[in-house]
Order: structure tokens, then C-alpha cells, then sequence
């Protein structure tokens, strides 16, 4: 199964399309988003293209292929338009015999990570790679600014390095 990782969407229309089209173009079977999806937060500038009650309808339109994990952005009130769950604080996916930890960053991270086992692999979009250790074995930490890299159509290497990560802890 083809994963596309996105965050931050921040209510940009303009980002939300070139996202939809990347996961288009690359023939992902499921999008997995980390949070931040409509409201841009008191303390960010409005996003190009700021237009929530457009972004809406596009990921309700997708909602059978995503899974979406909460933002510090995030509230109640984005649970009531969206037709997907979006409160959780994180996701936990099976990859072989290792669990990838899927969060925003702002609960869990790896300062305060979820309860990691040997090997498995915590995923959230505030480092680029930090390996953190659990009773001395490495786990992986990764994480993504991804809209940028959506932009420059670099999702195939994102794809790429995610799948190298998880086979070195296979």
C-alpha cells in the first residue's frame, strides 16, 4: 500500500489542491494527514489561498482514503464539518512487525513520545530525522514539513525515504 504523508494545511485551498493533485498524480492508496487542517491559529498569518469552507468539500471527498490525526490547530468545531475523524492525538499503523506512531508533534514528539516498543517509528512534521532510543535500541523518529515538499513534486523521494526508514527496523 502507497502512503502520502501531508500536515498544515492551515484552511489553504491553494495548498489542499496541490496536495489532491499530488496524491493523484502519484497514485497513493491513502492519505495520512498530521493535523492543522482548516484554521490557521491565532499566531500564523492567513495562508495563500486561505478558504476553509473550500477545503472542506475537497478532503470530505477523499474521506475514504484518509486518516487524520489532530493538529494544536485543530478543534471540536472542524470534527462538525468534516466527514472523516480528525481528534485523535495520534494513529498507530502496523509495518510488519514495527508500529509507526503518526501524531501532529505538539502532544507527542520526542521529548514526550507515545509509548514506543524497540524499533518502531515515531512520524510528526516538527524534525526532519532523529533517531530516539528505547531501552537502548534505536527508534526511529521522522517527520515532514510536506506541503513544500508536495510543491516541489519531491513525493516519490518522501515516499522513498519513509519506506528505507521502515525496512532498516524490519
Amino acid at each position: 500500500m502507497k502512503w502520502m504523508i501531508a500536515s498544515d494545511l492551515h484552511g489553504s485551498y491553494f495548498y489542499a489542491s496541490q496536495m489532491q493533485q499530488a496524491f493523484e498524480r502519484e497514485q497513493a492508496d491513502r492519505l495520512l494527514l498530521l493535523g492543522d487542517l482548516l484554521y490557521h491559529g491565532p499566531r500564523n498569518d492567513l495562508p495563500e489561498g486561505y478558504a476553509p469552507k473550500q477545503v472542506m468539500p475537497l478532503l470530505n471527498g477523499m474521506k475514504d482514503r484518509l486518516l487524520c490525526v489532530r493538529g494544536n490547530c485543530d478543534a471540536e468545531v472542524d470534527q462538525m464539518v468534516l466527514e472523516f475523524p480528525v481528534l485523535a492525538d495520534y494513529a498507530v499503523l502496523p509495518v510488519g512487525r514495527r508500529l509507526v506512531y503518526a501524531t501532529h508533534g505538539h502532544v507527542y514528539n520526542t521529548k514526550t513520545p507515545p509509548p514506543l516498543a524497540p524499533g518502531d517509528i515515531l512520524l510528526h512534521k516538527s524534525l526532519l530525522l532523529h533517531i530516539l532510543f528505547v531501552n537502548d535500541f534505536p527508534c526511529i523518529c521522522l517527520s515532514f514539513y510536506l506541503i513544500a515538499t508536495l510543491i516541489q513534486n519531491q513525493v516519490a523521494a518522501l515516499s522513498f525515504c519513509c519506506q528505507k526508514a521502515i525496512e532498516l527496523y524490519q
